[in-house]
């Protein structure tokens, strides 16, 4: 490869031994169609995968500017390895290179997610066996949101603010407050408590509170939690679609999509109010299978917004609720990575998405219950979800997410065969 074909990045122009390569085009749509297809473990190991061989293999770039890049993607939303993925094609092949390469590393996962969405609405859960199956698939997922609210919270709520502030936003979700009001009070409550007016923050939260209990009362106690955990559609149903407009599905991931703030599971609270509390196009019980699947998948488990848009609006609903949840993570690199990576730099910048972090925290921690609800419904729920939780916390190994997903449909499939 000739001078010509390669330039050096931005920050490393004194050293040679790091040059992104400007690739064919076809070559670099499978390089990340490849990246797509072996995506498996969850975003850790994406990321891992990535950084393997562009920068400790082939030297893209150096690792002190990947770990640049990357901290920026943890405090943008969005799927951190997708996004990855966008800024390496771009550096390649500039805007069109980062477009090819986004969608090479998430048409995998969108093209098995949208045949296992129209196999599930196609034949539903028309059996016995398959009922237990998806019961038993659903507890396990439960046991894996309670992780994520525990991983994420250990890297995000790391003082006494940020814990109230996490607090005070489940409390909030649970009376039915707007998750958009949850968010901002959260940001602005941390802001206030880091800088020089510290009273103001005091007397912020302590409003916040009173005005959550207040909501509460006036709405008949914890209103917010009875429509979390409400299914209009039982999961006992044949699946089908409704004909949820497409604007109305775009805007839904759209709004996702802007606020999956520390990883793909804060993305959990803002699509299950939508399909579930306000849209009711899908059952919690639904909502979960959706989550099992993309779980078993090569993708960012963001991906299961790809089933909940079929279930409201079909194969179309499918395409349109994929490209309004990833839309941003495109954006956000494609038209001002560098605009942004200076922004978030910012201390109140970064001061204000942390409280706001730390309230999605919160956020998930009360879908988390409401999820609980749904699908620990006996004993024998309450002892696989034990084991399955037992696990996610002491294995460590890549495919623990697919295996524990696994595991559980064989416990539900020999339950119904042999105990009931």
């Amino acid at each position: 490869m000739t001078s010509a074909e390669r330039h050096v990045p931005a920050g490393a122009a004194d050293d040679s031994q790091y040059a992104v390569p400007r690739e064919p085009w076809l070559r670099l749509f499978l390089r990340f169609l490849r990246f797509g297809a072996l995506a498996w473990g969850g975003p850790v190991a994406q990321i891992g995968m990535i950084r393997q061989e562009l920068v400790e293999e082939e030297r893209w770039v150096s690792s002190a500017q990947f770990n640049r890049v990357l901290a920026v993607y943890q405090v943008l939303p969005g799927p951190e390895a997708h996004e990855l993925c966008v800024y390496f094609g771009m550096r390649s092949r500039g805007r069109w290179g980062g477009i090819l390469a986004g969608l090479g590393f998430m048409l995998p996962g969108f093209v098995l997610m949208f045949a296992l969405s129209w196999a599930y609405v196609r034949y539903g859960l028309k059996t016995d066996g398959l009922q237990a199956i998806f019961a038993a698939v659903q507890v396990a997922v439960a046991a894996l949101i309670v992780r994520a609210v525990f991983r994420i919270g250990g890297h995000v709520v790391t003082d006494r603010w940020l814990w109230s502030i996490a607090i005070l936003g489940a409390a909030a979700q649970l009376a039915g407050v707007h998750f958009a009001v949850i968010l901002l009070v959260a940001g602005l409550i941390y802001f206030a408590a880091q800088g020089s007016t510290r009273a103001i923050a005091v007397a912020a939260a302590v409003l916040a509170a009173a005005g959550t209990v207040g909501f509460a009362v006036w709405t008949g106690g914890l209103a917010g939690f009875d429509a979390l955990t409400r299914d209009t559609v039982t999961a006992s149903e044949t699946a089908r679609t409704f004909d949820v407009p497409l604007l109305a599905l775009l805007w839904s991931g759209l709004k996702a999509g802007l606020l999956t703030f520390g990883g793909a599971y804060t993305v959990i609270p803002f699509l299950q109010r939508d399909a579930v509390t306000q849209g009711a196009w899908m059952s919690n019980g639904q909502f979960l299978d959706g989550l099992a699947l993309s779980g078993l998948l090569p993708a960012p488990l963001i991906i299961f917004s790809t089933f909940v848009g079929y279930l409201g609006g079909g194969p179309w609903g499918a395409v349109v609720m994929t490209i309004g949840i990833f839309l941003p993570a495109f954006a956000f690199t494609l038209l001002g990575h560098d605009a942004l990576e200076r922004l978030v730099h910012r201390p109140r910048i970064r001061t204000f998405l942390e409280g706001v972090t730390a309230g999605v925290v919160g956020l998930i921690a009360g879908t988390t219950l409401a999820l609980m609800r749904v699908s620990l419904t006996s004993l024998e729920a309450v002892i696989l979800f034990a084991i399955v939780l037992a696990i996610l916390f002491r294995s460590k190994a890549r495919m623990v997410i697919p295996a524990v997903i696994a595991g559980a449909a064989l416990w539900g499939w020999i339950s119904q065969e042999f105990f009931h």
